[in-house]
């Protein structure tokens, strides 16, 4: 059966200093759940928070990772840098990457790869930006991101990978995406894998919503078949509301 799960993105937000003080928030308050709870603070303080939670049942995961072993690319971070620190989770493909970065399917395609080279598991993000929405093109679009990300994965490594659907379009845009239209492409993406793969790997495979998931719509969200808890990022930033959002999983 697949897994809830709840993880915060923390993005470029909170310095040493308050990521422990959010840390020990997190943990004092962590409420009893079978949800997967799962923090992604920077680059700097993801060694600090490995440590940090070395005990807890709270996960930490890297917002992003190259897919050479080693070698010039000044500022990135490969797989064995981030298990050597004890982490073995990452996010790959998140909007921004890929609206900000330039970060392409193909680009990510490799990144995935490595990381389950490495023994590592994916939180892969994809989804429609406001104009593609719009256009009536979200489901082409959403197809294409996965066909060209994760489709050529042989079946076995899809027990390492979660998805994450990001409604670019619902994000800081003004615009609301509602719970029917997040149960919409959660099956929509199920149904998409059941037919490049089988049944079985689309119904065990945890799909997370990103779509701005705050304490006030996220039992409602979470309620739908499809939708196996969330992506979470302003939200994660403040422990009660993180806490409530954990809570409604």
């Amino acid at each position: 059966m697949r897994s809830k799960i709840v993880a915060g993105n923390w993005k470029m937000n909170k310095n040493l200093s308050e990521t422990q003080v959010l840390l020990e928030e997190l943990s004092e308050k962590l409420p009893s759940t079978e949800a997967e709870v799962i923090v992604a603070p920077t680059f700097v303080n993801l060694a600090d928070t490995a440590r940090m939670l070395k005990s807890s049942k709270i996960k930490v995961a890297a917002q992003n990772m190259h897919f050479a072993e080693s070698g010039a690319y000044t500022g990135e971070i490969s797989a064995d840098m981030l298990l050597n620190i004890n982490v073995e989770l990452v996010i790959i493909g998140h909007s921004e990457r890929r609206a900000y970065f330039g970060e392409t399917d193909e680009f990510l395609s490799k990144k995935v790869k490595a990381a389950l080279a490495n023994n590592m598991r994916v939180i892969f993000c994809f989804g429609e930006e406001l104009e593609e929405r719009k256009a009536g093109n979200h489901f082409k679009v959403v197809e294409s991101q996965l066909k060209n990300g994760l489709f050529d994965l042989p079946a076995e490594a899809w027990q390492h990978l979660v998805l994450a659907y990001e409604p670019v379009w619902a994000i800081g845009t003004g615009e609301t995406a509602s719970p029917e239209q997040a149960q919409e492409m959660h099956a929509f993406i199920r149904k998409t894998i059941t037919e490049a793969y089988d049944a079985s790997i689309a119904d065990e495979v945890s799909i997370l919503y990103g779509g701005s998931v705050k304490p006030s719509n996220a039992r409602e969200i979470f309620s739908k078949p499809d939708v196996d808890g969330g992506l979470i990022g302003g939200a994660a930033l403040v422990a009660d509301d993180f806490i409530d959002i954990i809570r409604a999983s």
